[in-house]
Formats: structure tokens, sequence, C-alpha cells
């Protein structure tokens, strides 16, 4: 029977890339199923024996830390470089899509509470 081992929806290339390293490294019997074109059934990896599934999990939650942990260290570099954007200069790089966002979600917010407020 398949195991499910991880969903590859929304995952970058480069983390796939080295999952498929990791598995490949560590000699886990594992398959893939590409995600669908228009995103209805989701990819992912898996493998066919319990067995083999602990562990890759083991291995997965292992290589899930430390991604995480060079992801955060990352970011902290970028934030102290002044190297991510903040919400004004977003704003002033894409003011029309930024505020068409803002109006869409004053608009749906409104909408779903309108219905409430009607005296």
């Amino acid at each position: 029977m398949p195991h499910f081992l991880m969903n590859l929806r929304h995952v970058p290339d480069d983390e796939a890339d080295e999952i498929r390293a990791l598995f490949e490294e560590h000699g886990v019997d594992y398959y893939e199923t590409p995600p669908s074109r228009w995103g209805i059934s989701m990819g992912g990896f898996w493998t066919r024996e319990a067995d083999e599934a602990e562990r890759a999990r083991d291995l997965l939650a292992t290589y899930q830390q430390a991604r995480q942990d060079t992801q955060r260290a990352d970011y902290a570099r970028r934030l102290a470089a002044g190297e991510v954007p903040s919400f004004a200069q977003r704003l002033w790089r894409r003011p029309v899509t930024i505020l068409a966002t803002l109006l869409a979600v004053a608009l749906i917010l409104g909408l779903s509470v309108a219905p409430f407020l009607s005296w």
C-alpha cells in the first residue's frame, strides 16, 4: 500500500530538488507524482513500504527543520540589509495593484457585514 510523504503543491523547485537528492543519498525507495497542470490534484512523494515511509518521514523532518532555520536566517539577513521591501516601498512600486487589492478587500468585507448592519 502506498504511503504519502509530502505534498508538492507550492513547493519551490530548489526544495523539491534537495529532497530528491536527500532521498537518493539515503537510498529511500520513493516515487513521485507530479501536480496537475490546473492545480486540481496535488503531486507528492510516496513510498510503497511502511518502514521506508517512517525512515523517509524522519529524514524529511530533519531536513525541513534545517531548511526552516536557513530560510529564517536568510530572511533576517535580508531584513537587516534592507533588502526586504516595506509596505510603503511596495505601494510606491505597484500602487494600482496594492490599491485595487485593498479596495477588493474592503468591498468583500462590506458585502459580508452589510446584512448584519441593516436596521
